[in-house]
């Protein structure tokens, strides 16, 4: 059990990646902190599951681009556990638009969800993991932190923002032993929850978008989850600062 005896909180843990993560992170004996923003009911379905591996877990309805309520969170979580080992953060926003097309609201909410939640849940896990001389910071980024498409400025713009948050926090948060990496998944298995925002496919992967996949497939919620894993484990001990891109080789297309 790579994760037995540690604490970790996952955002976004109702559905999709975040659901992955936590499930499996249960298997490897962690104790867990689970927050979404709605689906109650799905994050408690989730939460079951992971209790039935054996472990604690306590969860959260929270909007996790809201200071007050990141603070409560992992107050609360602390309160329970006493540490937090691991924070996950699996927020997204992707609305695809033209750039003109975006209210200055919808710019703000976007960067919000993808980038400045990561801050937010940094600046509050941050102080319990000096004190206890270390943990593992991860947020999920994607092929958007190195490159630009089409009708993504604000998913383009606020993904660059959030691969230099994260540098810059491996970089100010090392000396403390707290490594901090993005994990960059490519084409993978979602149910879309929005598909307006995707407005030329609804969300679905159509055969010619799958040809552009080196690997010629699109990836699964368990593959990002593998790679959670290994960043939050002891696995990754000297691994901090950087991007794992599960993207069947996509990004390099």
């Amino acid at each position: 059990m790579q994760l037995k005896g540690k604490t970790a909180l996952v955002s976004g843990a109702g559905r999709n990646n975040g659901k992955a993560i936590a499930l499996t992170f249960a298997r490897e004996g962690a104790d867990l902190v689970l927050v979404a923003r709605e689906m109650g009911d799905a994050l408690k379905e989730v939460a079951q599951e992971c209790e039935s591996h054996g472990v604690r877990v306590l969860t959260f309805m929270a909007d996790m681009t809201k200071p007050d309520q990141v603070d409560n969170v992992v107050k609360q979580g602390l309160d329970q556990f006493s540490k937090i080992d691991v924070a996950v953060s699996v927020l997204g926003m992707r609305a695809h638009s033209p750039i003109t097309d975006f209210s200055y609201e919808q710019w703000q909410q976007g960067f919000a969800v993808n980038c400045h939640s990561l801050f937010l849940l940094a600046k509050a896990v941050a102080p319990g993991m000096k004190e206890k001389g270390g943990g593992s910071i991860i947020a999920l980024g994607g092929q958007a932190t190195i490159k630009a498409f089409a009708k993504s400025g604000m998913v383009v713009a606020s993904k660059h923002a959030l691969l230099g948050l994260m540098k810059n926090l491996a970089i100010e948060l090392g000396p403390y032993g707290i490594r901090v990496n993005l994990v960059n998944p490519g084409r993978i298995e979602n149910v879309r929850k929005n598909p307006e925002w995707y407005p030329d496919s609804g969300g679905a992967y159509n055969q010619a978008e799958i040809d552009r996949i080196p690997l010629r497939r699109v990836g699964t919620n368990q593959e990002i989850a593998n790679a959670a894993l290994f960043l939050a484990s002891d696995q990754s001990s000297y691994v901090s600062g950087t991007s794992l891109f599960c993207t069947g080789a996509r990004h390099l297309t």
